[in-house]
C-alpha cells in the first residue's frame, strides 16, 4: 500500500491526510504539540464553562469549497452557526455600519453609498459559488471562470485606499476598511483590496459562521473523517528531519512554514527552492486577549451587539494609519482590533450570562510589548463600561502565539506576508506551488495557495498534486 506521513495537524494537514486516505493511501498525521488542530483549537481559557477559540473563529470559506463538498464533515458532528449580523464596524458617538447576508439590506443601511456597495459586492456575490472555485486555487493557472475572475481581479489589484474612494460617507468607507485590514498590510499598497473583497463577498454569499462548540469541533470532525478512512494521528511527535521518519514513506506532506520545510528537508532541497523558502517573508503579528464578559460587550452601536465579528478601529483613515505603523515596525497607540463574539451565534459557548469574547490587535512583527491596555482602550472607546463587565482575561502575546504554533512565525497568524508578490507567488515563483522539488515531498500549509483559513484547501490542493505525482510515476 502507498504510504504517507503528514507533518502538522492544522486544518490543511488534516485535509491533506483525508484526501490521501480517501484515495487508498495509508496515512499517519504527526503533531508536535499535545493536541490536534493547529489554528482550529478551543479551550477554557478564562472561566469554567466558557469555550474560547485559540486562533481562528469565523470560517466563511469553509462552508462551501471543493473539500467541503467532497467530504461531509456534518456526518462527523460539525455544525455551523451564524449570527444575525455577519460583521459590524462601530464609529464614535454610537454610529457605525454593519453587514448582513443580504447585499441589498447591507447597502440600504449605507444611505447614499448604497449603489456603490451594490456595485462592488452585488454581482460578485451572485456568481461567488463559481468565483470561489478559482479564488481557492493557485493564481497561476487557467481559471475555470475567466470572465468572472477578470472582473474580480481588476478590483483586487487596487490599493484598498483607492477603492475606498468609491464611497462618500465614513460609514461605508470604515466598513470596507475593516474588511481590507484583514490583509495585515498597508492599505495604500497594490493588491491590498484582494483579501477584503474575498471576505466581504463571502460574507454575503456564505456568511461568517462559527463552529458549534468551538473551532476545535472542526479538528474533531476532520479527525473522525480521517479515522473512518483508515488514517491515524499521533501527538507530541516533533519532526526535525526526513531521516527521523525511518523508512521513508511514498509521500510526505509538510503542513509547516517554508523555513521549517528547509530545516526538515535539509540538503536534499534543491538550491533554488531553498533560496526561495529562506526568503519567504512573514508579516505583521497578532496580540490576543480573551475575556469572560458579563452580558457581552455594551457596544454603543447596537448592531455590533448582534454581530459575530466586530472591527474596531474607527474611521478608514485611522485604520490605514495603524496598519502603516505596524508595517514600519512601530506599535500604534490605537491599533486595529478584530473582536469575535462567538457566543452571539453559538450560545453553547457561554455560561449563563457570562460570554467568551476575544480580540486581537494587529501589532508589528515580533512585537515584545504588552498590547492589552491598548486593545481594551479601543473597545472601551466604542463600548463604555466594557472593562467593568470583565470577570477574567487571558493574554496571549506574539511570542506565545508563535510558541503555540510554529507556523505563526513572530506572531504572524496568516503564515506569511500578503504583499503582492506573495499573493501571486506563494510560497515561490512556480506553476506548482505545493512541490518542494524533492520527489514525494510536498508543502501543504497556509504558506501555499489559497492561504490562511480553516477551509483546508491548501492541504486538499497539495494532496491532489501529490496523487497526480504517483500516477505520473
Amino acid at each position: 500500500m502507498t504510504s504517507a506521513v503528514v507533518v502538522g495537524s492544522g486544518p490543511n494537514g488534516l485535509a491533506a491526510a483525508i484526501t490521501l486516505a480517501d484515495a487508498g493511501v495509508e496515512v499517519v498525521v504527526l503533531e508536535a504539540t499535545g493536541a490536534i488542530g493547529g489554528g482550529v483549537r478551543s479551550g477554557e481559557l478564562t472561566l469554567p464553562g466558557l469555550t474560547h477559540d485559540l486562533c481562528s473563529a469565523a470560517h466563511p470559506f469553509a462552508v462551501d469549497s471543493a473539500f467541503a463538498r467532497r467530504f461531509d464533515l456534518a456526518a462527523h458532528g460539525l455544525r455551523w452557526r451564524w449570527a444575525d449580523v455577519e460583521y459590524a464596524h462601530p464609529l464614535d458617538v454610537g454610529g457605525g455600519a454593519f453587514a448582513v447576508r443580504s447585499v441589498a439590506d447591507t447597502a440600504a443601511g449605507l444611505g447614499p453609498d448604497a449603489p456603490g456597495w451594490q456595485a462592488v459586492f452585488g454581482s460578485a456575490t451572485e456568481r461567488f459559488t463559481d468565483l470561489s472555485q478559482d479564488i481557492l486555487q493557485p493564481i497561476l493557472r487557467r481559471p475555470d471562470h475567466p470572465l468572472g475572475m477578470a472582473r474580480f481581479g481588476l478590483r483586487a489589484t487596487l490599493p484598498a485606499g483607492l477603492l475606498a474612494r468609491r464611497w462618500e460617507r465614513e460609514e461605508a468607507q470604515a466598513l470596507w476598511g475593516g474588511l481590507a485590514a484583514h490583509a495585515f498590510r498597508p492599505l495604500t499598497s497594490v493588491m491590498s483590496s484582494a483579501i477584503g473583497l474575498g471576505l466581504g463577498t463571502a460574507a454575503h454569499a456564505y456568511g461568517w459562521p462559527v463552529a458549534e462548540g468551538g473551532s476545535g469541533a472542526i479538528a474533531a470532525a476532520m479527525t473522525s473523517q480521517l479515522v473512518e478512512l483508515g488514517g491515524r494521528t499521533e501527538v507530541e511527535v516533533r519532526v526535525g528531519s526526513l531521516a527521523e521518519l525511518g523508512r521513508e514513506p511514498d509521500l510526505v506532506m509538510l503542513d509547516v512554514a517554508p523555513g521549517a520545510a528547509v530545516r526538515i528537508i535539509g540538503d536534499r532541497l534543491p538550491r533554488g527552492v531553498e533560496r526561495a523558502f529562506t526568503r519567504y517573508r512573514h508579516g505583521a503579528a497578532a496580540f490576543k486577549v480573551d475575556w469572560a464578559v458579563e452580558d457581552g460587550i455594551p457596544w454603543q452601536h447596537e448592531p455590533a451587539r448582534r454581530a459575530g465579528t466586530v472591527h474596531v478601529g474607527g474611521r478608514f483613515e485611522h485604520i490605514a494609519a495603524a496598519e502603516r505603523l505596524c508595517a514600519q515596525g512601530r506599535m500604534p497607540e490605537r491599533p486595529f482590533v478584530l473582536v469575535c463574539q462567538q457566543s452571539v451565534a453559538d450560545p453553547t459557548r457561554a455560561n449563563g450570562n457570562v460570554h467568551p469574547v476575544y480580540g486581537y490587535a494587529h501589532v508589528p512583527a515580533g512585537y515584545t510589548g504588552d498590547a492589552t491596555a491598548a486593545i481594551e482602550a479601543q473597545i472601551e472607546r466604542f463600548a463604555p463600561g466594557f472593562r467593568d463587565r470583565v470577570h477574567a482575561r487571558h493574554v496571549t502575546s506574539t511570542t506565545q502565539i508563535a510558541d503555540g504554533n510554529a507556523n505563526f512565525v513572530g506572531g504572524d497568524i496568516v503564515t506569511g506576508a500578503t504583499h503582492a508578490r506573495q499573493l501571486v507567488f506563494r510560497p515561490r515563483a512556480t506553476l506548482d506551488p505545493y512541490s518542494t522539488g524533492v520527489p514525494g515531498v510536498f508543502l501543504c500549509s497556509a504558506a501555499t495557495p489559497p492561504g490562511a483559513g480553516a477551509h483546508g484547501m491548501c492541504g486538499y490542493n497539495a494532496a491532489r498534486t501529490a496523487l497526480r505525482s504517483l500516477d505520473a510515476g
